[in-house]
C-alpha cells in the first residue's frame, strides 16, 4: 500500500527550554484510500499534528511527506493536497453560501472555468443549494459544517484533515457529517485523517487507529489490534488502559455520542 503521509521523528516543543512537548518524535503512516482516526486526550497533540501537516506551523525537528511532498521544502503542493476542516473554523457570515465558495476557490486557485460547475456540484452534493444565496450567519451548526466540509473539497484535494468535526454538533448533525466522512471514503476514493476524542465516530469509520498521548504515538493499528493490545474488551477500556485515565466530562462525551448514535 502508498503511503500518503509518512512522519519522520516529528517533534513539536513548546517554552523558553522547549520544556512543552506538544508533539514528541512521531512516527506513522497513513495509506491511500484508507480513513485514519487519531485518539487522544484533549491536549494530547492531535491538533499540533493536523496543523503541521498541512503546513500550517513548522516542526520543532523532524519532518513529514504528504502525498509526496516534504512539509518543509514543499509547503504550497502540501497545502493543494489537502483539504482541511478545522476543530475551530472560521466562517465570513456576511456571505451567501455560493460567495464563500468563490472565496475558498479563489485562495485555492481552482481555474474560473471550472470554479461554478464546481461550486454547484459541492451545494447540491451537500444538501445547500436550494439555500446557495442566504446569508451563512442564518444557516444552522450543522449547515455550516456542511459547507466548511464543502470548501475542504473545493480544489479537489487527495486528502482530507477532520479536526474534532462533531464535537460541537447536536446529534442529529453529528450523524449527519459522519455520514458525508463515510461518503467521501467509499464513493469519492479520499484518504481521510480524523483527530478526534469522540470514539464512537471513530469506530464506525476508522480502517485503522493511533492513540497519542502527551506527545507521543502509544499504539497503532486496527480497533482489533489496538483492543488485543491493550487485553481489554473494548476501545474504549483500551484508550482508558493506555492513556493512563481520563476525564469524566471526555468520558459523558462519549456515552453521548454513543447514544445519539443507537
Amino acid at each position: 500500500m502508498k503511503a500518503l503521509i509518512r512522519t519522520d521523528n516529528l517533534c513539536k516543543y513548546y517554552g523558553k527550554n522547549s520544556e512543552i512537548k506538544a508533539l514528541d518524535r512521531l512516527n506513522l503512516e497513513v495509506y491511500e484510500g484508507e480513513t485514519f482516526g487519531l485518539l487522544g486526550p484533549n491536549g494530547a497533540g492531535k491538533t499540533t499534528t493536523v496543523r503541521i501537516l498541512n503546513g500550517i506551523i513548522k516542526p520543532t525537528s523532524g519532518t513529514a511527506l504528504v502525498n509526496g511532498f516534504d512539509i518543509l521544502k514543499e509547503e504550497i503542493e502540501v497545502k493543494k493536497a489537502t483539504g482541511l476542516l478545522a476543530e475551530s473554523p472560521g466562517l465570513y457570515e456576511k456571505l451567501s453560501a455560493y460567495e464563500f465558495l468563490e472565496f475558498m476557490g479563489a485562495l485555492y486557485d481552482v481555474p474560473r472555468d471550472i470554479l461554478p460547475k464546481r461550486i454547484e456540484d459541492l451545494l447540491k452534493l451537500f444538501g445547500l443549494y436550494g439555500r446557495r444565496d442566504y446569508l451563512l450567519e442564518g444557516y444552522s451548526r450543522g449547515m455550516k459544517q456542511k459547507l466548511l466540509i464543502a470548501a475542504a473539497l473545493i480544489h479537489d484535494p487527495p486528502i482530507l484533515f477532520f479536526d474534532e468535526p462533531t464535537s460541537t454538533l447536536d446529534p442529529r448533525a453529528a450523524l449527519m457529517v459522519k455520514d458525508l466522512m463515510k461518503g467521501l471514503a467509499d464513493k469519492a476514493g479520499k484518504t481521510i485523517f480524523i483527530c478526534s476524542h469522540i470514539l464512537p465516530i471513530v469506530e464506525e469509520v476508522c480502517d485503522r487507529i493511533g492513540i497519542i498521548n502527551k506527545g507521543k504515538l502509544i499504539a497503532v493499528g486496527t480497533i482489533d489490534e489496538i483492543i488485543a493490545r491493550a487485553r481489554t474488551e473494548t476501545l474504549e477500556e483500551a484508550f482508558i488502559t493506555l492513556t493512563g485515565g481520563m476525564k469524566e466530562k471526555e468520558l459523558l462525551a462519549w456515552r453521548e455520542q454513543k447514544s445519539a448514535s443507537a
